[in-house]
């Protein structure tokens, strides 16, 4: 097979945080951007369906400080997604990601997520599609395996096929996916996490890039799996933790930058906020993700009261947000 030269990518995945649907908007990330200048972020899943027949504008939107910032789409049909990627590269993204792990049964019904694992020649049309349609990066997560084809022989199997169409990073949540049966929460926590797996599977595709993915909580977690695979991926940790980011450039990517602290961070986000607000916005679109700042130090429950019940009734939100980032001071 013919494979479309790619120009060697600058986006590391060294570390970045998963997306994560209802949490990982354009407000959140230019939130952890504040806190790390190198994690790798990506978007909530958007299926090819809200971005073809939607408003693909309010969808593909992102403040340049984002980037490095990756595309994730659902989708199962070649053709459109390959119309997607580039909307993307279009809107400027710096990689286009493949979602084959969603395991809820609404994307199920859709071909989209963790069912595609059963389809491995499917995706990997999908993917040389995409590859075919852009310069960026295409890349696809994915779990180990899903229930009714959870063998390292099918998993290997389904990279295989993915790799022969030119993909050669892949995003490894160390999981099965429960299909039937298990709420998207669930899948998250009930298959047990196989890391050993995944290392087998970094092992027999020397090649390829392997990002770890599962379960994952603190960054001398992501030193020890970095001895192994060639990145580490984040998800509901790095949501309800933030301030962990702040460390992530000293500690993972050798800066020498001074990491910022809780109340700076904040106090970054006020302009942001205030734009947000005279665009007829609501201040709580943005502040929701900010609450995992409050943790750990006195003060800290008033500051998530205070921007979690308090904002729903203040006439003048900005002083709350004042307020809310003195609590921060010295924390």
């Amino acid at each position: 097979m013919n494979l479309p030269s790619k120009p060697a990518t600058t986006v590391s995945r060294r570390f970045s945080v998963a997306p994560m649907m209802d949490w990982t908007d354009r407000h959140c990330r230019y939130f952890l951007r504040q806190l790390s200048r190198h994690t790798l972020l990506y978007t909530e899943m958007v299926t090819t369906g809200a971005l073809l027949h939607g408003e693909a504008a309010r969808f593909l939107r992102h403040d340049e400080c984002e980037h490095p910032l990756a595309l994730q789409l659902g989708g199962s049909v070649p053709a459109e997604l390959a119309a997607c990627a580039r909307l993307g590269e279009a809107a400027g993204y710096d990689e286009i990601n493949l979602n084959v792990g969603c395991p809820s049964d609404r994307v199920q019904n859709n071909m989209i997520g963790a069912c595609l694992m059963g389809h491995p020649q499917l995706v990997a049309e999908c993917v040389k599609a995409m590859r075919d349609a852009v310069g960026v990066e295409v890349t696809v997560k994915h779990r180990i395996g899903i229930n009714g084809r959870d063998s390292y022989a099918e998993l290997c199997d389904f990279v295989g096929q993915v790799r022969e169409a030119g993909c050669r990073s892949f995003t490894v949540h160390a999981r099965i996916a429960i299909l039937e049966g298990l709420s998207p929460k669930q899948n998250r926590e009930v298959p047990p996490l196989r890391y050993d797996i995944a290392a087998q599977l970094k092992r027999d595709f020397p090649d390829l890039e392997i990002i770890l993915n599962g379960g994952i909580k603190t960054l001398d977690e992501c030193r020890e799996h970095l001895r192994t695979f060639d990145g580490v991926m984040l998800g509901r940790e790095a949501y309800h933790n933030p301030y962990l980011l702040a460390q992530v450039d000293q500690q993972l990517f050798a800066s020498d930058a001074t990491p910022i602290s809780r109340a700076q961070a904040l106090r970054n986000m006020r302009p942001y906020i205030e734009r947000h607000i005279a665009e007829g916005g609501a201040m709580h679109h943005v502040t929701r993700h900010v609450l995992g700042l409050g943790q750990g130090f006195p003060g800290a429950r008033r500051f998530r009261q205070l921007l979690s019940v308090d904002i729903h009734k203040a006439a003048q939100p900005l002083a709350l947000l004042d307020q809310a980032i003195g609590l921060l001071e010295g924390h």
